[in-house]
C-alpha cells in the first residue's frame, strides 16, 4: 500500500509499521546523533568560505544581515519540516512529505530534484574539502603531483582532482557500513568543527576594530539580499537528518527537536563568525578560498590558521557524510515506492543500509568532483532546495485542512503565516539566482519527467493499487 493511501486511511501509528516493513533499518540514532547529522549538513564550506567571499563581493560587514535573511527563510521551512518529521517518520524527507500530501507527480518532481541537489552538494563540498586538505599539506611542505591537484581548466597541468574523488568514494564506503559507525564518525567531526568555530570567535573577539564595520552596507541593501541568496547554501542541511527517520530510536519526538536544534546552533555560530571576521579585517580583504585563515594570518596569529585549516578538513567531511546519506535514502524511498527500479530498494543483508544507491551515488559524485570545476557544479544547488522548501511549507497548510485529526508531536506555530513566510522568502531568493542555473535545472526536470512517464507512473505502488480489484 502506498504512503499516500496509508496516510488517508490508517492511523499514523500504523504507517511506520507497514511501509517498508520487510526492509527495516537499524534504529540506533539518538537525539544528539541526529542533531549532529543536521549540523554536519549545515556547518561546513559555508562558514569556512562563503562568509568571507560574500562579505568581500556582495554584502560587506552586513553579511551578518544576509545570514539573518537567509535564516528567516530557512527557519520558516524548518518549522514545517519539524511538523512533518514527527508526523511521518519514514525515510525520504521532502519527497516523502510531498508524496503523502500532494500526490505522486509532485513527489516525483521534488524527489528527482533533491537527488540532483544532494549529489551536487556532495561534489561541491568534496572539491572544497580537497582545497583545504591540499592547503593543510602545504603547511607541512607536502604537495600532490600537479596532475592530481584539480579538475581540467583549474590550473596548468591539472587532469583530475584526486583528493575530491577519494573523499566522495570514502564517504560512500563509510555510509555502506552500519549507520551507527558512520554516525559516530560524523559526531566526532562535528565536535571538531564546532570547537574550531568557537575558537575563531574567542580568539578574534579581542582583535575586533569597530572601524572595520563602516560602511556597513557598501554594496547597498540589494547586495545584502543577493548575498542572502548565496549564503542560503550555508543554512540548509538540517533536512538531511529527516532522511534518517527510519534509523532513529524515537523519530516522532527526536526528529523535530533535532531539526530545530541544528538550525538554531548553526545560525548563532554563523552570525558570530561573520561579525568577528569583518571586525578583525576589512571586508574587502576576505575574498579568498580560505578567508578565515587569511584573516588570522593578517593579524599575525598563524596558530589559529593551522587549527582552523585542520578543523575545516574534518568539518567539511561531515557535510559530505550528511548529504550523501540524504541522497541515498531519498533514492531508496523512491525505489521502494516503485518510481525507480526496486533493485535500488534492497538493504545490505548484514549492515542494513541502502548500499546500492549509496555506492552508485558515491561513484557518480566522485567523477563530477574529479573532473568539473567547483563553480560549474555549484550553480544548481540552491534552486532545488528552495523549491523543496516551498512544497513543504505548502504541504503543512494543506494537511492542516485535509487531515487535522492526524497526531502531531510538533505543530508549526502560526499556520498559515509561518509557512507562507517560508514560501515567500524562498520565492524571493529564487528570483536572485542566475538564469543559467534555471536553464540547466529545466533540462534536468525535463529528463526527470520523461523517466516518470516512461517508467515510474506504470510501476509505482499507487498505480498498482489503482489497477488491483478491491478484495471482497
Amino acid at each position: 500500500m502506498s504512503l499516500r493511501t496509508l496516510l488517508r486511511t490508517k492511523p499514523i501509528e500504523q504507517l511506520q509499521r507497514e511501509i517498508g516493513s520487510a526492509q527495516q533499518f537499524r534504529r540506533v540514532l539518538g537525539l544528539w546523533q541526529l542533531t549532529a547529522i543536521g549540523l554536519g549538513g549545515l556547518i561546513g564550506a559555508g562558514i569556512f568560505v562563503l562568509t568571507g567571499v560574500v562579505a568581500a563581493t556582495q554584502a560587506g560587514p552586513a553579511v551578518s544581515l544576509s545570514f539573518v535573511i537567509a535564516g528567516v527563510a530557512s527557519a520558516a521551512a524548518a518549522l514545517s519540516y519539524a511538523e512533518f518529521a514527527g508526523m511521518i517518520p519514514v525515510a525520504g524527507s521532502a519527497y516523502t512529505y510531498g508524496y503523502a500530501v500532494l500526490g505522486e507527480l509532485i513527489a516525483w518532481v521534488i524527489g528527482w530534484d533533491l537527488l540532483l541537489e544532494y549529489a551536487l552538494v556532495v561534489a561541491v563540498v568534496s572539491i572544497g574539502w580537497s582545497g583545504y586538505l591540499q592547503a593543510l599539506f602545504s603547511l607541512f611542505g607536502l604537495a600532490l603531483p600537479v596532475w592530481a591537484m584539480g579538475a581540467p581548466g583549474t590550473g596548468a597541468g591539472h587532469v583530475l582532482d584526486l583528493p575530491a574523488m577519494a573523499g566522495s568514494l570514502a564517504t560512500a564506503g563509510l555510509l555502506t557500513l552500519r549507520i551507527e559507525w558512520g554516525a559516530r564518525f560524523n559526531t566526532v567531526m562535528v565536535i571538531i568543527k564546532l570547537a574550531a568555530v568557537v575558537l575563531v570567535v574567542a580568539a578574534g573577539l579581542p582583535h575586533v576594530n569597530t572601524a572595520n564595520y563602516h560602511p556597513y552596507m557598501p554594496f547597498g541593501f540589494g547586495g545584502v539580499v543577493e548575498g542572502a541568496a548565496v549564503v542560503f547554501f550555508a543554512v540548509f542541511g538540517y533536512d538531511t537528518l529527516t532522511t534518517a527517520a527510519e534509523e532513529a530510536k524515537d523519530p516522532q519526538r527526536q526528529l523535530p527537536r533535532a531539526v530545530l536544534l541544528s538550525l538554531t546552533i548553526s545560525l548563532v555560530l554563523y552570525i558570530a563568525m561573520s561579525l568577528v571576521l569583518t571586525g578583525i579585517v576589512r571586508y574587502d580583504k576576505l575574498n579568498s578560498a580560505a578567508p578565515v585563515a587569511a584573516a588570522f594570518t593578517a593579524i599575525d596569529m598563524p596558530w589559529v590558521t593551522l587549527i582552523v585549516s585542520a578543523a575545516a578538513v574534518a568539518g567539511i567531511a561531515s557535510v559530505m557524510f550528511a548529504f550523501m546519506l540524504g541522497c541515498a535514502r531519498i533514492w531508496f524511498a523512491m525505489s521502494r515506492d516503485g518510481l525507480l527500479p526496486g533493485w535500488f530498494a534492497q538493504v545490505h543483508p548484514r549492515f542494513r543500509t541502502p548500499y546500492r544507491p549509496t555506492l552508485i551515488a558515491g561513484g557518480l559524485t566522485a567523477l563530477v568532483a574529479a573532473f568539473y570545476p567547483i563553480k560549474q557544479v555549484a550553480e544548481l544547488v540552491n534552486i532545488g532546495t528552495l523549491s523543496a522548501f516551498i512544497i513543504i511549507c505548502f504541504s503543512v497548510i494543506v494537511l492542516r485542512r485535509t487531515r487535522p485529526d492526524v497526531p502531531r508531536t510538533f505543530r508549526t506555530p502560526l499556520v498559515p503565516w509561518i509557512p507562507l513566510a517560508g514560501m515567500g522568502f524562498s520565492v524571493w531568493l529564487l528570483s536572485k539566482l542566475p538564469a543559467v542555473a534555471w536553464d540547466r535545472f529545466a533540462i534536468w526536470m525535463a529528463l526527470g519527467l520523461a523517466v516518470y512517464f516512461l517508467y515510474g507512473r506504470q510501476h509505482s505502488l499507487l498505480a498498482n493499487e489503482a489497477s488491483t480489484p478491491p478484495e471482497r
